[in-house]
This record gives C-alpha cells, sequence and structure tokens, in this order.
C-alpha cells in the first residue's frame, strides 16, 4: 500500500508541475493526458488496496490462536435460499480479541420467527469456514462474488446456537431497514392482491422475495426485468417527476439551488425508504450529479458528468466495476445518451401522443444497444419482443411510482383509502396480465445463447467505431471499422479452435453418477434417462456455453474406453470381476459394498474416483485407504468435477 501511496504522490506533483509549466499554452501537451491516465490508474490501484480488508492488521484472517466465540454484528440483510435465510456481518471479536472483516452467515430457516435486524450483535461458538468454488465447469462463481465484496468466510449455524447481546450501535442503513421493514408490514395490513403486493414491494421497497417464480419468469421473457429492482429507472423517472412538479421554483430568486437541494433531497428520502440497497444508492448519486448539472446555469457535458459518478462511486467501492449491476446501469446511461438524439432525428412526431411513444421507443432501443452485448453474456437470453412491452410499460411506471409513493404515504400514518388499494391493484393486475401475453410468445424469445469475453469487448469496440464513422465519416475511420471487423472475425475463429472438439467430463452431483461426451455440438448425458436433467444444475450452464445442439441421455454403463484408457463403475452391486482389461481409472458410484483393498490388489487401477453418488462416510473411508495404499484418490464433492484430459 505504501508503494501505492508514494506512486499516486509522485504522479500528482508531475502532473502539476507539467501544468504550471505550460500553463501559458493554450492546449495542454499530450504528456499532461498521459500522466493523468497513470494517475486515475495508480488511484485506482491505491482504492483497492485500501479497501482491501486483507491487507489490515486487525483482520480476522491474521488470527492463529484457536478459535473458541465469534462475536458478530448484522450489516445487511440477504435474499433467503431454500434452506436458510442469508446475512452479510462485521466480525467484531474472536475470542476476546477485536478483530474486523466482513464475512457471510447462514441461518437454518425458521418461517415462525422474524429475521435479523441490522446492527443486531450475537455471539456463536461456530467456527468460520471456506467458502468452496463452483463444483462444475461454466458455473456461477459465488466464491469469487463474495470475495470482489471482500467476503471470504462463512459461518453456517441455527437460532439455537446464537446468543444475542442486548447492546447494538445504530446506523443509517439500519434505520432504513427498519423503516423500510416497518412499511411493508403496514402495506400487509391492507387487502392488496398476492402479486400486486409483492410487486408494490419490489418497485419501491427494494424487497423481491415475495413474487412468484411464475410472475418473476414471466418479467424476464418480455425483457422488463429491470423495472422489478429498483435502480437508476426509477430514479431517473423520479428525477422527471420532481423536476417536473417543482419547475415553479424557478421563477423566484435563487430559485434554481432551492429546486435542485429539494429533488436532491427527496431523492435521498427514496433511497432510504428502499432501504439504501447499492443498486439504489449508487444511481441516486448518478442522478445526484444529474441533477446538479441540469439546475446549473453553467453548460455541462453529460459524459463528464457520469463519469465523475463513476469515479466517486469506484474511489468508495473500486470492485463495482465486476458488479453486473454497475455495468448494466452505466452502460444503458452511456447508450441513451449517446445513441438516444441521434434516433430521435429519425422521425418527429405532430402530435404529443405519438411524440410520447417515439421518445420511449427511441429511449428503450437506444439502452438495449449499450445493454444487450452484457445481457447475453451473463443471462444467455434476448426478448425480442423488448421494445413493445417496454413502449406500454415504461410510459406507465411513472404513474405506477406516483401511485406507490402516495400508497406508502397513507400506509404509513393508517390513513390509505380501500379505493386506491383496489385502483392499484387493478393497475399492476393488467400489467402482469400484458407481461404475462408478452411472455407467452416463446417464438420470440431467443435462450441459451452463449458469447466468450473476447466476443463481448469485439461488439464494443465495432460499436464504437461504428460511432465514430457516424461522428467523423473520413477514410480513416471506415478503415479502423474495417480492421475492428477483421479482429472480431479473428476472435470467434479463435474461441471456435480453442475448443475441444471433444471432452469427457465426470459431474459432480448429489445422489446421482453423470458422465458426459461431447463431440463437436453433441452431448450424450449417462446417468439419466431424463432430458430434463439438462435444464437443471449441472447440466443447464455447460450446455450453454459449449453451444450443444443436441444431446441424448442414456442409463450409466459399466465400462467406458477415454482417451485409449479404460474407466471402470463399480455401483451399488459392487461387481468388479475384471479379467480381460486392466482399467486406468475406477469409478465408485452409488456408495458399493465393497473391500477396496482388495479391488486395488486385484485390478490395480491408476486412480480410484468417487462421485456425489456416495454416501460421505464411505468416501471418508475410501480416502484413508487410498493413502494407504498411495494411490491417487478423487473426491468430486472437493475437488469439483472430473475432466478427463487427452
Amino acid at each position: 500500500m505504501l508503494w501505492s501511496i508514494l506512486a499516486c504522490v509522485l504522479l500528482l506533483g508531475i502532473l502539476f508541475l507539467t501544468l504550471k509549466l505550460n500553463k501559458q499554452r493554450f492546449e495542454s501537451p499530450i504528456s499532461f493526458g498521459i500522466i493523468a491516465f497513470v494517475l486515475m490508474i495508480s488511484i485506482g490501484i491505491l482504492s483497492v488496496n485500501v479497501h482491501n480488508q486483507r491487507l489490515r492488521n486487525s483482520h480476522y484472517s491474521h488470527t492463529e490462536l484457536p478459535i473458541k466465540s465469534i462475536t458478530f454484528q448484522i450489516k445487511d440483510v440477504l435474499k433467503s435460499s431454500a434452506y436458510y435465510d442469508k446475512y452479510v456481518i462485521n466480525i467484531l471479536k474472536l475470542n476476546d480479541k477485536n478483530v474486523s472483516g466482513t464475512s457471510l452467515l447462514n441461518i437454518e430457516k425458521d418461517t415462525l420467527v422474524e429475521r435479523f435486524k441490522i446492527n443486531e450483535t450475537f455471539l456463536t461458538i461456530d467456527v468460520l469456514q471456506e467458502i468452496l468454488p463452483p463444483l462444475n465447469p461454466n458455473q456461477f462463481n459465488y466464491k469469487q462474488y463474495l470475495e470482489r465484496q471482500y467476503i471470504y468466510n462463512q459461518i453456517t449455524t441455527n437460532r439455537n446456537r446464537l446468543l444475542r447481546h442486548q447492546d447494538s450501535d445504530t446506523s443509517l442503513l439500519g434505520v432504513a431497514h427498519a423503516l423500510n421493514t416497518n412499511i411493508h408490514n403496514k402495506l400487509e395490513a391492507y387487502p392488496f392482491g398476492t402479486d400486486e403486493l409483492a410487486i408494490l414491494n419490489a418497485l419501491l421497497l427494494g424487497q423481491r422475495e415475495d413474487i412468484s417464480e411464475t410472475l418473476y419468469t414471466n418479467y424476464t421473457k418480455a425483457g422488463v426485468i429491470h423495472i422489478l429492482a429498483v435502480s437508476g429507472l426509477h430514479v431517473g423517472i423520479l428525477l422527471l417527476i420532481l423536476n417536473y412538479i417543482l419547475s415553479p421554483f424557478e421563477r423566484i430568486k435563487h430559485g434554481r439551488i432551492i429546486k435542485t437541494i429539494c429533488i436532491i433531497i427527496l431523492m435521498w428520502c427514496f433511497a432510504i425508504l428502499t432501504g439504501l440497497s447499492p443498486s439504489v444508492s449508487r444511481a441516486t448519486l448518478m442522478f445526484t450529479l444529474i441533477s446538479i448539472s441540469l439546475n446549473s446555469n453553467r453548460p455541462s457535458n453529460i459524459y463528464n458528468t457520469v463519469a465523475i459518478s463513476i469515479f466517486i462511486l469506484l474511489l468508495w467501492k473500486p470492485m463495482l466495476l465486476f458488479d453486473v449491476g454497475f455495468q448494466l446501469s452505466y452502460a444503458a446511461v452511456l447508450s441513451i445518451v449517446t445513441f438516444q438524439p441521434k434516433l430521435n432525428t429519425l422521425w418527429v412526431p405532430k402530435n404529443k401522443l405519438s411524440k410520447i411513444f417515439w421518445n420511449t421507443l427511441t429511449v428503450t432501443t437506444a439502452a438495449q444497444i449499450g445493454v444487450l452485448p452484457l445481457s447475453i453474456y451473463y443471462f444467455h437470453q434476448f426478448p425480442g419482443l423488448f421494445f413493445l412491452s417496454n413502449l406500454i410499460i415504461v410510459p406507465v411506471l411513472g404513474y405506477i411510482l406516483g401511485l406507490g409513493i402516495l400508497i406508502i404515504v397513507l400506509a404509513s400514518v393508517q390513513l390509505l383509502p380501500n379505493i386506491l388499494v383496489h385502483l392499484f391493484n387493478e393497475t399492476i393486475s393488467f400489467m402482469n396480465g400484458f407481461i404475462g401475453w408478452i411472455a407467452s410468445q416463446e417464438q420470440f424469445i431467443f435462450n441459451s445463447i452463449s458469447i466468450e469475453l473476447t466476443t463481448l469487448y469485439g461488439i464494443y469496440t465495432i460499436l464504437f467505431c461504428l460511432l465514430y464513422v457516424y461522428t467523423s465519416p473520413k477514410f480513416k475511420s471506415v478503415a479502423i471499422v474495417l480492421f475492428a471487423c477483421i479482429g472480431f472475425q479473428t476472435t470467434l475463429i479463435y474461441n471456435k479452435w480453442s475448443q475441444h472438439t471433444y471432452e469427457w467430463i465426470l459431474f459432480h452431483k448429489n445422489r446421482q453418477s453423470l458422465i458426459t461426451y461431447k463431440n463437436e455440438n453433441r452431448l450424450k448425458i449417462y446417468g439419466s434417462d431424463s432430458s430434463d436433467i439438462s435444464k437443471v444444475y449441472p447440466l443447464k450452464g455447460y450446455l450453454i456455453s459449449k453451444d450443444i445442439k443436441r444431446h441424448t441421455c442414456e442409463p450409466l454403463k459399466s465400462v467406458y474406453s477415454i482417451n485409449n484408457k479404460t474407466l471402470l463403475v463399480i455401483d451399488s452391486l459392487g461387481a468388479y470381476n475384471v479379467k480381460s482389461f486392466k482399467p486406468h481409472f475406477v469409478l465408485l458410484s452409488h456408495s458399493p459394498k465393497i473391500n477396496l483393498t482388495r479391488l486395488i490388489d486385484s485390478i490395480n487401477p491408476k486412480e480410484i474416483i468417487a462421485d456425489g453418488s456416495n454416501y460421505k462416510s464411505y468416501i471418508k473411508q475410501w480416502e484413508k485407504t487410498c493413502k494407504h495404499k498411495k494411490i491417487p484418490f478423487y473426491q468430486t464433492g472437493k475437488k469439483g468435477a472430473y475432466i478427463f484430459k487427452h
């Protein structure tokens, strides 16, 4: 960290000196831009080091004494899984030693009691556990995702093993969460429909836990899932509404300043109302700067405003750069401010209604230009009717947000009339019905699309080059586009060439054995007779990433020839009397009751493999035997899927 500080100070001094020496020049020298660029990178490195909790001497990972007790405080409430309530916690003490650092807390689910609140403090005798990486290829890396939030360990326990501390500190985040929960409880007292209340909670309180899987899937297929996550779209609409409502302030002295202050205060009140989630906080910060820019009396550049908000956010939390929501938000904003004005010039509507729909269409299309490559890369699908669903939903969203805020205010003081509840129910019911109809048009939904990271970079490079041609139509810009296209084609060819034409993998799956053989874009799945296995973990991600066009399912065989080596599968029957060949691999499947020492002595395999279909007690015993016999033992439950090398 010291070297990062010294580098930043040195570069800042050189930058200041360069500015002093060239202050008489009309234009800054190129050296000024280069030094400023290197300084920004140095500041980024310093910010990462400052925020890296493991570099602090007080971090709990540096404690070497045996851990007998852990004192922690709830920092954030996460979405529950099927079996656990999840929280982010601050580790306060290990035994009696004060420490710092964050961790993940998994509490066995109990629907009869309330979830923990932010700032509550507990003591437990459970131990910190390592967060495992994904056990199968092409799966979401939850370990890496948490590490980018400085979470390196987890505690898994139940309520009976926790001792609550009475005195807990208060914080703004805790107050926001308590307010959010209180409003949610008051809304439940009114006759909202189940889906309608779930949408209200999602749109205004940032709580998506109550949305049914069917409803969530419909919004995803219709291409409007973004409206269920309180973020830039909601804060942007709120800014437009407030900017219009408070416009009379501009007629009085210093009215613009008063108006801007009021807008900023009300936007942050909305952020607190939604629980100050990370997505809302960064969107509110971004639109705070945009609001100041819009209401200032001096000309401003929207790109500079967006860049300042990115800079501030990354200084505050540098790992946001890898956050999907952060990337999508800024890709949408930059795409809108870049492409929407150009799309708007294609047609000038004559009446107000057509102008609203045309502006909505151009904004939606512009946003999709920037967001689409990222959406395909992360979510592997493209809703073909996104323009139709957004054309109807986005203009209505302002009305829904306004009505929702009014409902929350009245419900908070218990003065909400049933007619407003009925009006909201009917509005959301219509919206859900329309979304459901869009989602039912399966022929317009393109699923299982996969692109490589290099392909993603290539797409954005071509987009930038095409924009350069549009703004500066010269031979040089056209040549750059052609070179970008050649580079993109080269990337596609390399990605295709680098993939193995055939591949054998033993996947890890609890209570099941799964062996796959990929040949080109076809896949054979051994271990299941059901084609539905391809739609769930662990094969769904693999099929998409490898662009598998066809797959077949067959029962598990006893013997396989893999890369000129023989794999013998010993299942629950325990039969392995082979004389005609010597297997290189032995796969133990479905907990066979065998004497492993006798098996090793009789057939002398080179490696023993145990997959997820076996009992853990059996696997421990087999591991001890293999260690004693000095033969490699591979357990998919610890080391992940076994990929048979060529």
